[in-house]
Parts: C-alpha cells; sequence; structure tokens
C-alpha cells in the first residue's frame, strides 16, 4: 500500500468508528482522536521526557495535550511557525513568562504569549514530539504528507541542537497502527516512542536518522518559500 493510500485509510476508520476528535474531518490533517490526554499522560511517564527541559511539539490538536503538559511540568515549548514561513521559524514558550499555561499552546494563541525565535537562538532541544497519521511498531512514520516535521527536525540538526540520542515520539490512536509495509526514506525521522492511549511502544528502530537538511530533495521554489532553508543553503 502507498503512503496516501495509507492516509486515506486511517482518515475513514477513525471517521468512521467515531474515534475521530475535532477538528473535523480529520481527512488531510493530523487526527485528532479519542484519548488524546490519556496518551499525553503516558507519554509523561517516559524517563526521557521527564528529564527534559525544552520539547520540540507539533502544532496539531491531537498534540495539544502534550503541549499543555510540558508548560505544566515547567518545561519549555518551541512549536515551529506554519510552513516554516518565517526567518524566525519556531515559537518559543517559556512556562515562566506566561499566565495562561493552557491557551497559550493553542495555535490560536501561541503569537500572543509566546516568542518567535530562530533556530539559533533555540538553547536546547531535549524532547521531539512528532504528529503522525500513521506509524509502525518498527518506527516508521507517516505524516500528512507535506514534510515539514521532517524538515523541523532536520534544520534543528544542521544546527546541532538534535542529534542521535535525543527522543523522538510521537502520539497516536490505535487506528493509527499499521502492519503496513512502505518505503522509508533517508529524510524521513523514525520514531524512538510510539504512544496511545493504552500503551507504549518502545520501537528500538533499525532506522537511521537524517544527519541534516537533505538538500539535493529539495527543489529552488520549495527552499525559497521557507527563509530558514534559503538562508542556509550550501553555496
Amino acid at each position: 500500500m502507498n503512503k496516501q493510500d495509507l492516509r486515506e485509510r486511517v482518515w475513514d476508520e477513525l471517521e468512521e468508528s467515531g474515534q475521530a476528535r475535532f477538528p473535523f474531518p480529520p481527512h488531510g490533517r493530523i487526527p485528532n482522536f479519542a484519548g488524546a490526554r490519556d496518551a499525553a499522560d503516558r507519554l509523561a511517564g517516559l524517563d526521557a521526557w521527564q528529564a527534559a527541559d525544552a520539547i520540540k511539539a507539533n502544532p496539531d490538536a491531537p498534540q495539544l495535550p502534550v503541549r499543555r503538559r510540558a508548560l505544566h511540568e515547567g518545561k519549555t515549548v518551541y512549536m515551529a511557525v506554519p510552513r516554516l514561513r518565517d526567518e524566525k521559524c519556531f515559537v518559543e514558550l517559556d512556562p515562566e513568562r506566561i499566565d495562561d499555561l493552557d491557551a497559550a499552546p493553542t495555535v490560536s494563541s501561541m503569537d500572543e504569549y509566546g516568542q518567535q525565535v530562530g533556530p539559533e537562538a533555540v538553547e536546547s532541544v531535549d524532547f521531539v514530539v512528532s504528529g503522525s497519521v500513521a506509524v509502525r511498531e518498527d518506527g516508521a512514520r507517516i505524516g500528512k504528507g507535506e514534510g515539514y516535521s521532517d524538515l523541523e527536525y532536520a534544520v534543528l540538526r544542521e544546527l546541532g541542537l538534535v542529534d542521535d540520542g535525543t527522543t523522538v515520539a510521537t502520539t497516536v490512536h490505535e487506528i493509527q497502527m499499521s502492519d503496513s509495509d512502505w518505503p522509508v526514506d533517508d529524510h524521513d525521522v523514525p520514531m524512538d516512542y510510539l504512544v496511545t492511549p493504552e500503551r507504549t511502544i518502545e520501537t528500538e528502530t533499525p532506522f537511521d536518522r537524517p544527519t541534516g537538511v537533505d538538500w539535493d530533495e529539495l527543489d529552488d521554489e520549495r527552499i525559497e518559500e521557507m527563509p530558514v532553508l534559503a538562508a542556509r543553503r550550501p553555496s
């Protein structure tokens, strides 16, 4: 099964089973799901999470409980500016400077409560949370198909802000767990942990992480659309 067919199947199953949650429909996005808060609570039980001072998290609805939990635990949260459209492509949410920890990590309020920063202003990232459409127990992940999550990781890797020791995890519904086969590309970031409302899976993934931006995979137009990439493009 190709990646897009698998996405469509997962979106359909979440909707038809009644396990999808707002925003609707689940199609075309990182889908929100019933039990997202339970998955966040389970994620927070990981030793790597508890040791982390700063996390980078995707801005999608199913990971909102994760972002809220991080702020309530005193962790700094970095969220990417949509489509990496600005040179200062991350919003830094510092819980010590925020008076509403529940509102701050929402997409509609992150600009009000956060500070937009370039990747060079990010001191460190100890834990990465990715949104997913489908995942396999070997750590392979499929997003919604635009590639921004992998690019955000690649930029942080270029600057030495994440490395092979940085834990990468996702929270998903059991419906998003797949036994289908699909190719894992060099730019795909594999997951160390898959967390559902019911269980935590340590993948011991066999796949290597990208060591930076794969410039050969990006055409000129895509690079120019993202100033953070255009500024760092090798001459």
